[in-house]
């Protein structure tokens, strides 16, 4: 079973072309096997996102809540939490 909500892999679906230019997933089960694969986390708040990109390497320091939330690694989810996806 996926460790990612259907509303998670519904939102990647919807927007997979933000970080992609082809698609990488045509349904449900696809996304999750990507997300798997990739090692994408869901993480519940804009704080645990700037975390996240800054453990990775990203410059975070002088950026905004919204400009975090822009980036195209970083999917806004529905329910309030995020889906991070390295491209």
């Amino acid at each position: 079973m996926s460790q990612f909500t259907a509303e998670c892999l519904d939102t990647f679906l919807r927007n997979q072309g933000q970080l992609f230019r082809e698609n990488v997933a045509a349904d449900r089960e696809e996304a999750a096997e990507f997300l798997e694969e990739c090692m994408a986390e869901t993480v519940s708040s804009i704080a645990e996102v700037r975390k996240w990109l800054d453990e990775s390497g990203m410059d975070v320091s002088g950026m905004s809540d919204e400009e975090l939330a822009g980036q195209a690694e970083v999917f806004p989810l529905p329910d309030g939490s995020y889906l991070i996806v390295e491209g």
